[in-house]
């Protein structure tokens, strides 16, 4: 497998465990000789680009063929990474910061 993460030609990574966890899904539905990946991924760190990178592998093997879904939902490739931005409450400068409190 040759993938390509957002217009590079190799895996933009800090370490070898967030290739590994790009390539996990290839390997665990043993289709890794089968296909090369283009992925586009934006926000977050590497680590999160490498696991979201991992998620929509595991996805789109899931659309190429039902029968890989079992193993790549056993393995836990297929849960989404629930957490998420929380919102700016009105009347304050953001999601947790308070204005500073003033006694007098």
């Amino acid at each position: 497998m040759s993938p390509s993460i957002t217009g590079h030609s190799k895996l933009i990574s800090s370490t070898e465990m967030d290739r590994m966890l790009v390539k996990l899904p290839l390997v665990t539905s043993d289709t890794a000789a089968k296909f090369d990946a283009v992925i586009t991924v934006a926000g977050g760190g590497m680590r999160g680009q490498a696991v979201a990178a991992q998620h929509g592998i595991a996805r789109a093997l899931c659309l190429f063929s039902l029968e890989l879904r079992p193993a790549l939902k056993k393995a836990g490739f297929l849960r989404r990474d629930p957490r998420m931005k929380e919102r700016k409450k009105y009347g304050q400068p953001g999601a947790r910061k308070r204005f500073q409190f003033s006694k007098r």
